[in-house]
């Protein structure tokens, strides 16, 4: 839906523009992808999975976020699904303000670095919050994002090395 100032800008500022509004989210159990040679199958990603509630996520180190950040981290959470696999992105005021991907480790340099350039100079990486939509391998990852000033990461965990990942949160406080 949109905010009233939102459509009327959309109608008096784009010409040839369709404007759709979506009553309710598909329920499609199921998606199917053509591919080369055959036919991907898969389940349709929910936008109120049990995994984005908050309340679900595990703390594994520091203090509880207050909820300034947790809105943050809620926010990088459900846009991170929008980007590629091996995506990390940083939020800061419920924004994207930087991402990346290619492998965790480039990726997490890149959405450091594209959230810092982009901003004419502006230091827009202290104080974000990150979301990875797959587990960190190695701490290598976390430790990039910890070194710009990132003050929280939400992730989905899974790795043998998860506690190395959650040691490097915990050493940085």
């Amino acid at each position: 839906d949109y905010d009233p100032q939102a459509l009327e800008l959309l109608q008096t500022k784009k010409k040839n523009l369709r404007i759709l509004k979506v009553t309710e989210p598909p329920k499609a159990k199921t998606q199917f992808r053509a591919i080369d040679g055959g036919l991907l199958v898969q389940s349709t990603d929910l936008i109120d999975a049990t995994g984005d509630d908050p309340n679900a996520w595990k703390l594994v180190s520091g203090e509880p976020a207050d909820a300034e950040t947790l809105k943050d981290l809620e926010f990088a959470w459900r846009a991170v699904r929008c980007v590629k696999s091996n995506a990390i992105l940083l939020a800061h005021d419920s924004a994207t303000v930087g991402m990346g991907q290619v492998n965790r480790v480039d990726s997490c340099n890149l959405a450091v670095e594209r959230a810092n350039t982009l901003a004419d100079g502006t230091d827009r990486t202290t104080g974000s919050v990150a979301a990875s939509d797959a587990f960190f391998p190695f701490a290598d990852g976390a430790e990039i994002l910890i070194n710009a000033g990132v003050k929280a990461i939400v992730q989905p965990g899974g790795s043998i090395r998860d506690e190395e990942v959650f040691e490097a949160a915990r050493k940085a406080g």
